[in-house]
């Protein structure tokens, strides 16, 4: 497994019975989590004396209840030396997705031993946690991702992490039709990163199913990285998928073509209970 445990403001108290108890800084926050299907409870009184409690709703969606009045709508916290600004939103989440760090460190290494100027594609980017390491790390970064919302808010991590003046592009489009797009205009990239949803739309309306279109990005993916590609990353969140199969993807796209080495692994983050939650999978392609 890769395992994100280098956090000093992230951690998970507890998981238990569908939810996840977690430090966000100094703000303890409960959150539903499907993926913690036991009952083990470590201690009742914490679960109880949260600073906020996300509820889903029958009708689909949720709310947050607000037990901390002084709890702020927005926060920072950092990574290293990234800093990034966290909320909880209406869709339970914070904007930040804590497992990921095992693979910014991944990137991070890999960039700063390359030796040479990396230009790196960040797809379904979000609010740009890997946009930010890639930079921190020296390599020039395009982030793409569908809303204009999370964009924004990748922009002010960027801001927050001092590195604002790196060499950034922002992109509000469909995933899928900018590569195509990246293909026909000759651009090429030495690393390419991605984080496709399980189903999603893009701004005109387009629909992405994972299972069906992935492997179509892979190949298209594959076109646009430099004669001396660095590597790939693909990320999951969908249950359907098992590591073995971005594996596969992986070879018959990426590995095909270049060679290297190819890891497949779940990512998770540790549980002070001793357990750890799992928290999809993650595919890495590399040459070194």
């Amino acid at each position: 497994m890769f395992l994100s445990d280098k956090w000093k403001d992230y951690r998970i108290v507890d998981a238990s019975g569908g939810e996840k108890l977690e430090y966000w800084g100094k703000y303890l926050l409960r959150r539903p989590d499907p993926i913690a299907v036991w009952e083990d409870k470590q201690s009742i009184q914490r679960w109880n004396k949260v600073d906020a409690w996300y509820h889903r709703s029958k009708k689909g969606g949720g709310s947050w209840q607000i037990f901390n009045k002084s709890i702020p709508q927005e926060w920072q916290i950092k990574y290293r030396d990234l800093t990034f600004n966290v909320r909880p939103t209406g869709f339970k989440h914070t904007g930040l997705f804590p497992e990921q760090a095992v693979n910014w460190d991944w990137i991070s290494e890999l960039i700063k031993n390359a030796n040479r100027p990396i230009k790196v594609l960040n797809l379904f980017a979000y609010t740009g946690g890997a946009t930010v390491s890639a930079l921190a790390a020296g390599a020039e970064v395009c982030h793409v991702d569908a809303s204009k919302g999370i964009v924004t808010w990748a922009k002010q991590n960027v801001e927050s992490s001092g590195l604002a003046e790196r060499k950034v592009r922002y992109i509000v489009d469909d995933c899928a039709k900018f590569v195509k797009r990246e293909i026909r205009r000759g651009n090429k990239y030495d690393g390419i990163i991605m984080d496709p949803p399980s189903y999603g739309r893009g701004p005109n309306g387009e629909m992405w199913k994972i299972e069906d279109a992935l492997f179509g990005l892979v190949s298209d993916c594959v076109e646009i990285m430099s004669d001396n590609p660095l590597f790939m990353l693909i990320n999951s969140y969908t249950t359907g998928l098992s590591a073995t199969v971005l594996k596969n993807v992986m070879q018959v796209t990426t590995k095909k073509k270049f060679g290297g080495h190819i890891d497949a692994d779940e990512i998770g983050i540790p549980i002070e209970s001793g357990l750890v939650l799992p928290c999809g999978i993650s595919g890495r392609w590399y040459t070194e």
